[in-house]
């Protein structure tokens, strides 16, 4: 008898799809408490470094493999693997207790995976507890090759099919062909998982967290909706659920294909404000696409990817490039490069930063770059140099205080001074913005306005330190919402403190790409939005179909709101239109 379900989970990575369910096979090692003799002892350890080496070499091949196509954050994900590996804590524990316990390889791996894995879910936060994912995903790996046992083979079939498994690992979405895997559903993970980055960035549809919430187990061959937007699972859905999401795929379909037809109209409302809408960015691989989908620039080039893509710090010449060959593509188009903005949970290993209780309120961005002045000034001599090639500006990250300006900025005039006296080639009068992403920054805005030559308001960063919510933590996630009145008050007081310094100010956080916030941007005279490339058409279509009087009118109706509910009901719809049968 078929079994029907509708459930609600989570939605990682936006898409729908209709197919057959492949059930991932559980990969628990059930290992027997194999002992070596004393004399075996050098041979295990070479048995061991054997499997190291070659779990090493499969890890950069699908390492160098990702970066041919996504490049970014994603490819990155694979050094932290490699970095375990390398982990002398880690290493020394398996060895030892070969060493002492006399126990096969496998069986030591196994025992210290466990360990770790253990420890991690017993942490009350969410970022480890998902980073116990990729542990687990590298011991399964040096395991494989330890007991010589083959991958998990997916089935050979025309018809494309959706994986279901208790986790997916990163290793195992590298492997994925998106023409045969549509989509892909888990029992357990997150949306900061590595696995919801790598299945975004592979544009695969990724639902998680339905641990507990199935009726019966789901089968091989069930036939399955997935709506990674939504969260929403059907399980052998009627016929009426079919033609409903069927409707509704066409129509997000035909929707992008009109959208693009707008690309490269200028973005102005019916009543004539030109807003400039520009793309966040962490690599080059992403700039076509925003030139294709008519970014008038880059708002937001997120720099630590730079650094994250590799086992060293990148030299000059190395960032150089990078930032000289984005100011090229981009013409005239303005190439806004925030300098490294690592630390909480963009960790670079070789860096190695302390553990820290309270990382997002720790040791991070500016305040390293303040502190490792060298890394700080080889940075900003690349930037420097890369204005040459196009309309380069500069940017800091999680300023506090007018003392941090200062200092950034007296360092960067080293730097020119540096420059000159080598004799290469820079201009004098690079643009100098900062983020506003702390209460601090935003109640002082007036001050530093005065510093800077722009702001650039991170609305994610700056919600979650007003609203006093991490949000990473499942437990208070909800309570994370840009829209309440508070978070909206602190924007306003931020861009009004701007105008008055008769300074630049753009907004780069998710609320820029969001559409229902156009009202509010409109009505505080924001022309600056910058988002990433998916959310270029539709933001373009709203502004087109948008008159800012009429914002005005909403924005004085939006501040005297006292709850986040009565804010949203006066702003636009979101950008996917929602189903009479949700």
């Amino acid at each position: 008898m078929t079994t029907r379900q509708t459930l609600k989970g989570i939605g990682a990575s936006s898409g729908i799809v209709t197919g057959k369910a492949f059930v991932l096979p559980s990969w628990e090692w059930e290992l027997p408490d194999k002992m070596i003799d004393v004399t075996d002892l050098a041979a295990e350890f070479e048995r061991l470094s054997d499997g190291i080496r070659t779990s090493k070499r499969e890890i950069r091949s699908i390492k160098n493999e990702l970066s041919d196509v996504i490049g970014g954050e994603p490819s990155s994900i694979f050094d932290a693997h490699l970095a375990i590996l390398d982990d002398p804590i880690f290493m020394n524990e398996i060895q030892g207790i070969i060493q002492r316990q006399y126990k096969a390889a496998e069986v030591a791996v196994k025992e210290v995976i466990d360990k770790f894995v253990n420890m991690f879910d017993l942490l009350d936060d969410d970022y480890m507890k998902e980073r116990a994912l990729d542990i687990k995903d590298v011991g399964n790996r040096l395991l494989k090759h330890l007991l010589g046992k083959p991958d998990v083979v997916l089935p050979e079939t025309s018809e494309p099919f959706i994986l279901v498994a208790k986790e997916i690992s990163p290793s195992q979405l590298a492997h994925l062909n998106p023409s045969h895997v549509i989509g892909v559903v888990t029992m357990a993970g997150g949306v900061t998982s590595h696995a919801a980055i790598m299945a975004r960035a592979m544009a695969v549809p990724l639902v998680m967290g339905l641990e507990g919430k199935l009726d019966q187990p789901i089968q091989t061959g069930d036939l399955l909706i997935i709506d990674g937007e939504e969260g929403l699972i059907y399980v052998n859905p009627t016929d009426a659920v079919i033609s409903e999401y069927k409707l509704l795929q066409a129509h997000l379909e035909a929707n992008l294909e009109n959208l693009k037809r707008i690309a490269l109209e200028q973005a102005k409302t019916l009543d004539g404000t030109e807003i400039h809408l520009e793309v966040n960015i962490t690599s080059l691989k992403e700039l076509d696409q925003a030139l294709q989908y008519g970014a008038v620039g880059v708002g937001l080039f997120r720099t630590e990817f730079v650094y994250m893509d590799r086992d060293a710090f990148p030299n000059e010449e190395e960032q150089y490039d990078v930032y000289r060959s984005a100011a090229e593509k981009m013409g005239h188009r303005p190439v806004i490069i925030r300098t490294l903005d690592v630390g909480a949970d963009k960790q670079l290993e070789y860096l190695s930063l302390n553990e820290e209780e309270n990382p997002v309120l720790g040791y991070r961005a500016i305040r390293i770059s303040l502190d490792r002045t060298d890394l700080f000034k080889t940075q900003l001599r690349a930037i420097l140099r890369a204005t040459v090639h196009g309309n380069v500006k500069v940017l800091f990250p999680m300023i506090t205080s007018v003392d941090e300006i200062r200092q950034a900025k007296a360092l960067l005039e080293e730097a020119k001074d540096e420059l000159r006296r080598e004799g290469l080639p820079f201009k004098e009068d690079i643009p100098v913005g900062i983020m506003i992403e702390v209460p601090a920054a935003a109640l002082i805005a007036d001050l530093l306005a005065e510093e800077v030559e722009f702001f650039s308001i991170g609305t994610n960063d700056l919600t979650q330190y007003v609203l006093a919510v991490d949000r990473m933590n499942e437990h208070i996630a909800h309570m994370y919402d840009p829209y309440q009145p508070g978070v909206l008050r602190i924007i306003r007081d931020t861009v009004l403190a701007a105008k008055r310094a008769g300074i630049e100010l753009g907004v780069c956080g998710e609320m820029a790409g969001d559409v229902r916030a156009l009202p509010f941007w409109l009505g505080l005279g924001v022309n600056h939005l910058s988002m990433s490339v998916q959310s270029l058409l539709p933001l373009k279509q709203r502004v087109l179909q948008a008159r800012t009087e009429e914002a005005v009118k909403r924005l004085e109706q939006v501040m005297r709101c006292t709850t986040s509910a009565q804010v949203k009901a006066l702003m636009d719809p979101p950008a996917r239109l929602t189903a009479a049968f949700k």
